[in-house]
C-alpha cells in the first residue's frame, strides 16, 4: 500500500523495501521550473501472478466434462428430449407425457384385453396432443376431446375429487377407455357372429372412428378410418413403456401343445395364412386350419371352457366360439365353424373332448371340413402349434 499522507517517508521499493525519495519543486506555482535535479520517476509496481484458485482446480475442470459428455449425448442421440417431471415423478423412457398418467392409462383398459394402455395414450396424443385446450372451436373439451354430449354418456368422477370433468386428465382418460372397451366387446361380437373380419384392435379403433355401424357395413375396417388406424399405430410405438409388463412373451408366443383335436382326422386341406379364397376369390389371411372330415363326424372342444357363441352365421355357417380364459395372461378362444349341426348352446360350460357339433358345409364352404381358429389376446394364431394330436 503506498503512502500519500503529505509527511512521512515516501513509497516503499517493491523489490528492495528500501524508502525512495520523491522530486522537490523548487518554482513557485505558475513559474516555470529551474534547473536542478530531474524529479525521480517511480517506476510501475511489478504484477505479481496469483496461484490459480479452488473453484479453478476443482469445479471448473468438472463443469467441462460434464458439458462435453452432455454434448456428446446430444449429439448421438443418448440424450433424451423428454424431461422428469420432478424428482417424485416416476421415469416413463420415450413418454412425453406427465407421469402421473400412467396408472390411469393401466387402469382405464385393465379389464379389456383389446386395447392397450399405448394405444390409449397414441389416441389421445391423436386427439389433442396431451393439449387441455386443443379442441375448444370445435366444442371438445379436455386432452381426450369429449363433447358434452359423449361425456354424458362416458364420463364419470373417476379420481373421487368431486367433479367428473373432461377437463380433468384422470377422468378424461378412464372414460375414453371406457369407450374403447364397450366398442371393443361390440366388434368382438360382431366377428364372432363371423359378420366382419380383421384384427380386434383395429376393428376397434375403426368403430371409433367411423361408428360400428360403418365397420357392420364393411364386414371389416371401413376405408374411411383407415388412415386414422395408421396414425394410431404409428404414434403407440412411443408408447410401448406404459404398457403392463406381462410374462407371456410376444402376443403369439404358444406354450406348448395345450389343445385336444377338434377331430380325429387332422389332414389339413388349407392352411393358416394368406390366400386366395375359393369362393371368392379374395386373396386375404385364412385366419384358421380346415381339416378334411367326413359330412357328421364329430367335433369336440379342444379345452375345458365356456360357450360364449353357438349359431347360424352366414359366412361361417353353424359356428361355437369358446372361451378358454387366460393362459400367461392372455385371452384364449377357440372357433368351430360350416358345421351340419350344433351340439352346444351359449353359456354351457364344456370339458376337453366334449360334443359341440357334426362336421358339415353350411356357410360360405366348398364342401364338409371343419375351420378351427385359435385366437390369442383378439388375434388370430397358427392352431398347429397349439395342437397335441394325441
Amino acid at each position: 500500500m503506498i503512502d500519500d499522507r503529505p509527511d512521512g517517508p515516501g513509497p516503499s521499493d517493491p523489490l528492495t523495501g528500501e524508502a525512495r525519495t520523491a522530486g522537490t519543486q523548487t518554482t513557485a506555482p505558475g513559474e516555470p521550473p529551474t534547473s536542478g535535479p530531474e524529479p525521480e520517476t517511480e517506476p510501475a509496481p511489478k504484477r505479481v501472478r496469483r496461484r490459480p484458485g479452488p473453484f479453478t482446480l476443482l469445479v471448473l475442470p468438472g463443469l467441462l466434462a460434464l458439458m462435453g459428455v452432455a454434448g456428446f449425448l446430444a449429439a448421438t442421440g443418448g440424450l433424451s428430449d423428454a424431461w422428469s417431471q420432478g424428482s417424485d415423478a416416476p421415469e416413463t423412457p420415450g413418454v412425453r407425457i406427465d407421469a402421473s398418467y400412467v396408472p390411469w392409462l393401466r387402469k382405464a383398459v385393465a379389464d379389456c384385453t383389446v386395447v392397450k394402455p399405448s394405444v390409449l395414450a397414441a389416441q389421445i396424443d391423436r386427439l389433442s396432443g396431451w393439449d387441455d385446450d386443443a379442441g375448444t372451436l370445435s366444442g371438445e373439451k379436455g386432452i381426450a376431446a369429449f363433447t358434452d354430449a359423449r361425456w354424458r354418456t362416458w364420463g364419470k368422477d373417476d379420481d373421487g375429487n368431486g367433479r367428473s370433468s373432461p377437463r380433468d386428465p384422470a377422468d378424461a382418460i378412464m372414460a375414453l377407455g371406457r369407450q374403447d372397451c364397450s366398442l371393443a366387446e361390440e366388434v368382438t361380437d360382431l366377428r364372432t357372429e363371423g359378420i366382419v373380419n380383421g384384427n380386434l384392435a383395429e376393428l376397434t379403433l375403426a368403430a371409433y372412428a367411423s361408428g360400428t355401424d360403418a365397420v357392420r357395413k364393411a364386414g371389416r375396417v371401413p376405408a374411411g378410418a383407415e388412415t386414422y388406424i395408421s396414425e394410431v399405430t404409428s404414434l403407440a410405438a412411443r408408447y410401448g413403456a406404459v404398457d403392463r409388463e406381462s410374462s407371456g412373451g410376444a402376443v403369439n408366443q404358444v406354450p406348448g401343445a395345450v389343445l385336444a383335436a377338434p377331430v380325429a382326422n387332422l389332414t389339413v386341406t388349407s392352411p393358416f395364412g394368406s390366400r386366395q379364397h375359393p369362393l371368392t376369390g379374395v386373396t386375404k389371411l385364412h385366419t384358421g386350419i380346415d381339416f378334411a372330415s367326413p359330412q357328421g363326424s364329430q367335433v369336440s372342444a379342444a379345452s375345458k371352457g365356456r360357450v360364449v357363441f353357438a349359431a347360424m352365421t352366414s359366412a361361417y355357417g353353424n359356428r361355437v366360439v369358446i372361451d378358454h380364459g387366460t393362459i400367461d395372461g392372455k385371452r384364449l378362444e377357440t372357433t368351430y365353424s360350416h358345421l351340419l349341426s350344433l351340439q352346444a348352446s351359449a353359456g354351457q360350460e364344456v370339458a376337453a373332448g366334449t360334443p359341440i357339433g357334426l362336421v358339415g358345409s353350411t356357410g360360405l364352404s366348398t364342401g364338409p371340413h371343419l375351420h378351427f381358429e385359435v385366437i390369442l389376446d383378439g388375434h388370430y394364431t397358427d392352431p398347429l402349434p397349439w395342437l397335441n394330436p394325441s
